[in-house]
Formats: structure tokens, sequence, C-alpha cells
């Protein structure tokens, strides 16, 4: 079976790449910001991948509910006979704990309910919808969520959702994400239901036990020291295990970090300080707090007077070492493209797990005689 994937919100593709990697397709990527798309075009060419079958779209998802030529090429797919799917996390700011809370209101949170009603109108077989965990924990948030949810499931998807957490699939990063997967009715069996609620996520679990491990709080900042790791951690989750691994020092966007005019406040903030809302010091050998470079987020090197570098911010998404964000981007740009995107062990763990279910799914209907 082949999967095709139509890919929204794509931003640098820090999702798709995880879906890349599993073999699926990426047939179609539409990003409206053109410079977040300027780099995700740059990132392929760079790892050697063709352009996708249909090409980039930078018009409004809006747009694309009544556009003929975008039900074209999902026709195609249907005709071709294969399984398509939509991805995507719409922008989150308006349903974030520390951002702009306005909801289904706000401009971004508008753009929620047009991907659900594209999935609606355009009835691709499988979706993937990620977000911020504001959705869950908020109260008006989570209203919107459950009509999302209610909505969609008229619609003839059967789905199941999860707040994950990137620790427990190997990112060193404490990030908690909602991600939604949904599979149309109509390439179901009996059993689908039963199939989709006992989805298998993956994952370790490590997130509920990290209590269990010797985590070092905070040291004296001392720039270029050297400091050994503590005994039992897992040192694959440490922010230095992660530079050391993506050679974050020779890296393409190595040199990308805001360089200010005096660096004496930074030499003030201990290692692994990272109490306040601002100017978080990382601990070379704990993880880091969430990758979130907007509203003031401003995340310091554990051993050097400065911000961190955008490879490095890379090394925290868990993104290969290969993959480079356009350095023509502005400053601002690159960060925040990083820092939107969905680290990628996460996204190859669900991409190889959803794939795992729909072969299920596949195998169930064909034992039951109905094809």
């Amino acid at each position: 079976m082949n999967y095709s994937v139509f890919s929204f919100f794509s931003g640098s593709g820090l999702l798709d790449l995880g879906f890349e990697y599993n073999n699926y397709n990426i047939v179609f990527v539409n990003e409206y910001y053109k410079p977040f798309l300027s780099s995700y075009i740059f990132s392929r060419k760079k790892l050697g991948f063709c352009k996708p079958k249909y090409g980039y779209s930078n018009v409004s998802i809006e747009d694309l509910k009544n556009d003929i030529s975008f039900q074209e090429k999902i026709n195609k797919e249907k005709t071709l006979g294969n399984f398509f799917g939509f991805i995507g996390g719409p922008p989150c700011p308006d349903f974030s704990v520390g951002g702009k809370n306005k909801g289904k209101h706000g401009d971004n949170g508008q753009l929620t309910k047009t991907y659900f009603e594209l999935i609606s109108r355009k009835q691709p077989d499988f979706f993937i919808f990620e977000n911020v965990k504001g959705l869950l924990k908020t109260k008006k948030h989570r209203l919107f969520f459950q009509e999302m949810i209610d909505f969609i499931k008229k619609s003839g998807y059967i789905i199941n959702y999860k707040l994950l957490n990137a620790l427990d699939f190997g990112v060193p990063q404490d990030r908690q994400r909602v991600i939604l997967i949904g599979i149309n009715k109509n390439k179901t069996c009996k059993k689908a239901p039963e199939i989709i609620n006992n989805f298998n996520w993956g994952g370790t679990g490590i997130s509920n036990h990290l209590n269990l491990f010797n985590w070092p709080s905070t040291n004296t900042f001392s720039e270029n020291s050297l400091l050994l790791a503590p005994q039992n951690i897992p040192i694959q989750l440490t922010v230095e295990y992660w530079f050391n691994k993506n050679e974050v020092n020779t890296h393409q966007n190595s040199l990308s970090y805001f360089k200010p005019r005096s660096t004496s406040k930074f030499e003030s903030i201990r290692e692994g300080d990272v109490s306040k809302k601002s100017f978080k010091r990382l601990h070379r050998w704990r993880y880091s707090p969430t990758a979130a470079y907007g509203n003031n987020e401003v995340h310091l090197h554990p051993y050097k007077k400065r911000r961190i570098s955008v490879s490095e911010a890379l090394a925290i998404q868990s993104m290969p070492k290969e993959f480079v964000i356009n350095p023509e981007l502005s400053l601002t740009d690159q960060f925040k493209t990083v820092g939107n995107g969905v680290p990628f062990l996460l996204s190859y763990c669900v991409a190889f797990q959803i794939k795992q279910l729909l072969s299920i799914i596949l195998e169930t209907d064909k034992n039951d005689g109905n094809h």
C-alpha cells in the first residue's frame, strides 16, 4: 500500500520529516508564510528529496476548501488507489497557556476550525491534528476541542487522541502536545473502532518517572567549563548528548544566534536555572524546557555567554544533523520555525504507529472476507 500525504501549516517541515522517513509520500505542501515555505524547499533540496508531486502552495487554507485544482489532486490520489492523508498543526498561540489565549475567536484559533472543515469536506482516508496542551488544560479551549471532535466524528471519522510528551520518544525536551488521529470509516472494518481505541502511541513513559533519576539542579556558570555527567540519568535525553550527536558547532546553522551588545546579564544566570519566564539557562546534563522561541522566551547556552544557536535548537528538537534551516531567513523566523515544529522523533514514532494501525485494519478487513 502506498501512503500519500497532503501537508498543511507545514512550516519548515519538521512534522513532515517523520512521515518522509517512514516512506510516506508527501505529495502536496501548503504553508501560507513564504519565508517558512522557502525554508521547507531549502531543507528538502539539501536532503536530496524530490519536489512534491503537486508542488508547494502558499494560499490560505480557507481558499483550498473550494479550489477546483486542489480537488483534482485529491481525486487523482483516489483514482490511483493510494491511502491518502492530511497532516498538520494549525498555529497555536490562541490556545497556548502562555500565549494570546483568544481561543477559537483568535485568527489562529479559527484556522483550527478551518482545518477540520477541510478534512470533513475532502474526506482523506486518515488525518493528523497536532496542537498545544492548552486545548485540554483550559476549560474554554477544551470545550472547543470537544466541538471539533464531535464535528469530525459526524463527518465519518473514528478518532483517538492523547497528550504526548516528547521526552517519551527520545527528545531532550519537556514538551507536551495533543496529537489526534482520525481514520475514515469508509476505509475501516467492523473491528476498527476497537482497534483504533487501542491504538499504540509508542513511547517509553519516562516522563512520568523523572523523579527517579539523579538530575543535576544548578551550577555556577563558567564559560567553556567542563562538567562530568552525573550517574543514573538517561544520557540520551540531555542537551549535551544531542549537541554532540548533531555536531552543532560545525552545523550550517551554528552561527545563527542573537548577539547582544552586552553579555553581563548572561553571566549572572546559573547553569540549569530555568525558573524564570525568560532567560532560562539550559543545563548540559538535563533536558530542555519546551522549545518555544517567541513571547520573549530566551534560552541560554549552558556554558557559553550567549543564546543558543539555531543548530542547537534543532538538536533540542531531535532533528537529524543533516537537516538545515534556510540561513537566509531572519533570525527571528529561523527560531520561530524551529520552535513551532513537531520534534522529529515524536513525529517519526507517530507516523510509524499510524502505518502499523492502517496495516492492522486492512489485514483485519481482508481476513473478515471483505475483499
